[in-house]
């Protein structure tokens, strides 16, 4: 996401200046351009564990910026950016974008946990700004508190996509399609749930393959879900699929399926570029997912966890090629509407001068 902002936010001639931790397994460059006013900077951590990162001379490379664009959760930086803004550069500006909720088991939720009620409301106070892709998600989630007693603070930036990479095909065959990690991690997608809910359908819809997009360490247990669920011959795994391979693939599919089961899935990018390749879209009815899409206009919300509901969504989608015809064809309008990358970077461009000239305010 990042990367799309920045890029889409070069545009307007900013001189843009993206700083992120130095990983091990990431190239030698430590600097490079991109664009003329747009360059990455890779900063050698002093302390990571995973993302998370410490990063050297931080300071040294915030000072003479005019605005601080942080992008949350980033643990070990985010308390420290804040604190710049706060105590060393009060000229500068803090917009923070907030991603998602954070969640974990043992001593990692332990650690989230205790940042999200000591640390986390000071960076938000500090911050001028801030942005996420959806504000229902806000309101639902662990920003509820905070957003009711600072709500003017909030701003709705969706998330992109690249309308040109991704558009409607003539090739489409009798596939679903899911696009998704399938590692531990990425638990929360709900394949589980999809693959149960495919196995039940029958009559027409045996015809369908169900087209799987995605690698991690739980691949094999995928697999041998569904030669135990009796439909191995008609499910495809493809974990090897690059960039404009994808594309290929949203193309030739009848219509995407995200059966997230928690409130871990926060908008569901998967959801724009299968609309934007004209596909119908079937999601869980969670904050943040449900506010990407009509229901009923460009696909259908499902319970989360209810294999029956989504099995009656998808014999619903596909039995009517009528409304899947509309369906399509309003995919893809809302796409060119409301979710290209051009408007997010416009929405932004509106903020960062609002927030740049503004008077300040302490909270």
């Amino acid at each position: 996401m990042a990367y799309h902002f920045a890029w889409s936010l070069a545009s307007f001639k900013h001189q843009i200046s993206v700083l992120t931790p130095l990983y091990g397994n990431e190239a030698a460059k430590k600097q490079e351009a991109l664009l003329p006013n747009l360059e990455v900077r890779r900063l050698k951590p002093v302390f990571s564990f995973g993302n998370a990162a410490i990063m050297s001379d931080l300071f040294k490379q915030l000072k003479g910026a005019e605005i601080i664009h942080l992008h949350y959760p980033f643990y070990g930086c985010a308390f420290l950016i804040a604190a710049y803004r706060r105590i060393i550069d009060r000229r500068c500006r803090l917009l923070v974008h907030y991603h998602m909720d954070t969640r974990a088991q043992g001593w990692k939720g332990l650690v989230f946990k205790t940042y999200r009620y000591l640390l986390a409301p000071w960076v938000f106070r500090c911050a001028d700004a801030i942005t996420c892709a959806s504000l229902d998600y806000v309101k639902h989630g662990d920003m509820a508190g905070f957003y009711a007693k600072h709500a003017a603070k909030f701003v709705q930036v969706p998330f992109g996509v690249d309308a040109d990479k991704f558009h409607p095909g003539e090739n489409q065959q009798k596939q679903i399609l899911f696009v998704g990690g399938l590692d531990k991690a990425h638990y929360f997608k709900g394949l589980d749930i999809l693959l149960e809910a495919f196995a039940g359908l029958s009559g027409p819809m045996i015809d369908y393959r169900l087209v799987i997009v995605g690698h991690g360490d739980l691949l094999p247990v995928y697999r041998e879900m569904a030669v135990k669920l009796g439909v191995a011959e008609r499910v495809d795994f493809r974990d090897q699929v690059n960039d404009a391979q994808l594309a290929e693939v949203y193309r030739e599919s009848s219509f995407l399926v995200l059966p997230s089961i928690n409130r871990n899935e926060a908008f569901g990018l998967v959801l724009l570029e299968a609309m934007a390749s004209g596909l119908p879209v079937i999601a869980s009815n969670l904050p943040g997912v449900r506010s990407v899409f009509r229901n009923g206009q460009h696909g259908y919300l499902v319970r989360p966890g209810d294999t029956d509901d989504l099995g009656k969504k998808i014999w619903q989608l596909a039995a009517n090629d009528q409304q899947y015809q509309m369906m399509r064809t309003a995919a893809r309008e809302l796409v060119l509407e409301r979710y290209t990358w051009q408007k997010a970077a416009e929405r932004l461009n509106e903020l960062y001068f609002r927030i740049r000239f503004a008077p300040e305010k302490r909270s």
